[in-house]
């Protein structure tokens, strides 16, 4: 259903290579880069993830209550991914754990403040 998300970056060039390198293990990769938009992701027909100098060219603010989560697909990768995040220079929003029976995730802001999450269900 979801064809791909933005998040504003303050640097176009930083935020490609943060998102890159840090969904690099999930098989992503920049898959169109249009100058002040990039969309990664593991291929077009898959959902997307784009970063952006926002259009109006004012500071990216991130929304209150907006998150990205990624299905990381184990537990493990939770913990391998969300830490990278941290190692990267993203902040703490909640450390990998479980949150009820069958959610696992770790929760994380990007050098934008842009709030993400790594997760599994099951």
């Amino acid at each position: 259903m979801i064809g791909y998300v933005t998040i504003g970056v303050t640097d176009i060039e930083k935020g490609k290579a943060f998102w890159g390198d840090l969904l690099a293990p999930l098989g992503a990769s920049v898959l169109m880069d249009m100058g002040r938009i990039a969309l990664l992701g593991t291929g077009p027909g898959d959902p997307m993830l784009g970063v952006c100098i926002p259009h109006n060219e004012e500071d990216p603010q991130p929304g209150n209550g907006n998150m990205v989560a990624f299905k990381a697909g184990s537990r493990e990768k939770v913990d391998e991914l969300y830490a990278r995040a941290i190692e990267m220079g993203a902040t703490d929003e909640g450390p990998a754990g479980e949150r009820m029976p069958t959610f696992y995730g770790g929760y994380f802001r990007d050098p934008d403040g842009n709030k993400a999450c790594f997760f599994h269900m099951g």
